[in-house]
C-alpha cells in the first residue's frame, strides 16, 4: 500500500484520525441529503406543472383542500394530497391548517394555496419570472443520467435533440416569457441606432433559435424588416415553424444552417444569439460565420450565461454554480461535446473576457456589455 493509500484509510490525510467525527458526519450526511430533497421535490414540481394543481391553485379564489383540488383537476385525491404534502413542506406551496373558525381538523380538512410570487413563478407563463421551463424538461434531462457513464468514458456527448420533443419545449419554456417581456422594449433600444434600423427594414439573424420565439416577436414589432431563424435541432425547427404559420409571419424564414447557413457576404445588419454559443461544438468557428454574414455597420447581440473567469468566483458569486456546473454535464456541456473535438465550453464557460476575445480571433473590434438586469444572463454589443 502506498503512502497516499494509508492517508485516505486514515481519514482524508488527517494523521491519526480514523473515524469521521459523529457531529461532522451528520451535518454532512445531511447536507448530501438535502440534494437528494431537492432533486425530489423538484419531480413534483414538474408534476404539479404538467398536471395543472398549480394552475387550479393559482385560479381558485380561496385555498383548497386536496378534495377540491383533485376534483378541479381530474385526478385521485390520495395521490394529489401526497404531493401537497411534499409541496408544501418544501415551502413551494402554503399549507393552511384549522377550518374557518380556528379549530385543528385531520390532514383532509388542511387546505393549500399559492403565494403571489408562486403563481408568476409556477403558474403565469405570461410572467418573465415564470420558471416551468426547466421542470417541463425534467425527465428528459435526468434520463441523460443513463448515458452518462458511456460520455465519461469515450469524451462525447449528446446533442439536444437526444431530450425529444419535450426538451425542445422545455427549452422554449424557460426562455419565452422573459424574451417576451423585455427584449423589443429594453434589450433591443440598449444597441446603438438598432431600433431605428429594424423599423426601417433590416435583415436579421437569429442564430440557435430554437423555437423561433424571439423572431417572432421581433417580427411582429418590426413589420419592415426580414428574420432568419437557424437551428439544427429539428424538434426546435418544427416548432418554429409551427408558431410562423400560425402567427402568419410573411416575414420570417427557418434554416437548418446544414443546409442552408448563414450569408458570408455581409449582408445581415443584426445577428442575435441568445444563450447558444456556448452549448457550440465549434463556438469559434461560429463566430467567424458571424464575422462573415454581418455588415461592416452591422451589429451582433450576444447573450450567454454570465459566468467568471474562475471556479472559484463562479462559486463565490453565484449561488447556483452547483446547479449550473451539473446542468452542464447533463446538457450544455453535452451538447458542446456532442462531435468528435467538440469545444466543451459548458454552461460556466464563456465570461466576458473569454467571449471578447474569441469575438476579436473572429475579427470583430468593439465589444461592449451591455446595462441589462438579468439573474442569468448577460448582454454584449459586439461590432465590427
Amino acid at each position: 500500500m502506498t503512502e497516499h493509500d494509508t492517508s485516505i484509510r486514515a481519514g482524508a490525510g488527517v494523521p491519526g484520525r480514523t473515524d469521521p467525527d459523529p457531529d461532522a458526519l451528520k451535518m454532512y450526511s445531511f447536507q448530501v441529503f438535502t440534494k437528494l430533497e431537492g432533486a425530489v421535490t423538484a419531480g413534483m414540481i414538474h408534476l404539479g406543472d404538467k398536471l395543472g394543481m398549480f394552475r387550479a391553485l393559482a385560479e381558485a379564489d380561496q385555498p383548497l383542500t386536496t378534495d377540491e383540488l383533485a376534483s378541479r383537476t381530474g385526478l385521485a385525491e390520495r395521490w394529489v394530497r401526497e404531493w401537497a404534502h411534499n409541496q408544501a413542506a418544501a415551502r413551494i406551496i402554503r399549507s393552511h391548517t384549522g377550518d374557518a373558525s380556528g379549530d385543528v381538523s385531520g390532514d383532509a380538512a388542511v387546505r393549500f394555496s399559492l403565494s403571489p410570487e408562486a403563481v408568476a413563478v409556477l403558474a403565469s407563463p405570461e410572467h418573465p419570472a415564470f420558471g416551468m421551463g426547466m421542470f417541463h424538461r425534467l425527465p428528459q434531462t435526468m434520463r441523460t443520467l443513463e448515458e452518462m457513464p458511456e460520455s465519461f468514458v469515450t469524451g462525447l456527448g449528446h446533442d439536444y435533440d437526444s431530450h425529444g420533443p419535450e426538451g425542445a419545449v422545455g427549452i422554449e419554456r424557460s426562455f419565452e416569457p422573459w424574451s417576451n417581456a423585455f427584449l423589443v422594449p429594453t434589450v433591443l433600444p440598449a444597441l446603438d441606432g438598432v431600433v431605428d434600423r429594424l423599423q426601417a427594414g433590416a435583415v436579421v439573424a437569429d442564430v440557435g433559435c430554437g423555437a423561433g420565439s424571439a423572431v417572432l416577436k421581433m417580427a411582429e414589432a418590426f413589420p419592415a424588416s426580414r428574420f432568419h431563424g437557424y437551428d439544427i435541432s429539428r424538434y426546435a425547427l418544427g416548432r418554429a415553424e409551427q408558431k410562423r404559420v400560425e402567427a402568419g409571419a410573411t416575414n420570417v424564414h427557418f434554416h437548418d444552417p446544414r443546409q442552408d447557413p448563414l450569408p458570408s457576404n455581409h449582408t445581415v445588419d443584426l445577428v442575435t444569439t441568445f444563450d447558444c454559443i456556448h452549448d457550440m461544438t465549434d463556438p469559434q468557428g461560429m463566430m467567424h460565420a458571424i464575422r462573415g454574414a454581418i455588415a461592416p455597420d452591422g451589429v451582433w447581440l450576444l447573450v450567454d450565461i454570465k459566468a467568471r473567469d474562475t471556479f472559484a468566483e463562479n462559486v463565490e458569486k453565484n449561488p447556483m454554480a452547483s446547479l449550473m456546473y451539473g446542468i452542464s454535464v447533463l446538457s450544455c456541456m453535452s451538447s458542446a461535446l456532442s462531435e468528435p473535438g467538440g469545444a466543451g465550453l459548458g454552461t460556466l464557460g464563456l465570461p466576458a473576457a473569454k467571449a471578447e476575445a474569441m469575438a476579436s480571433e473572429a475579427g470583430f473590434t468593439r465589444f461592449r456589455t451591455l446595462d441589462i438586469d438579468h439573474s442569468v444572463n448577460a448582454f454584449y454589443e459586439v461590432r465590427p
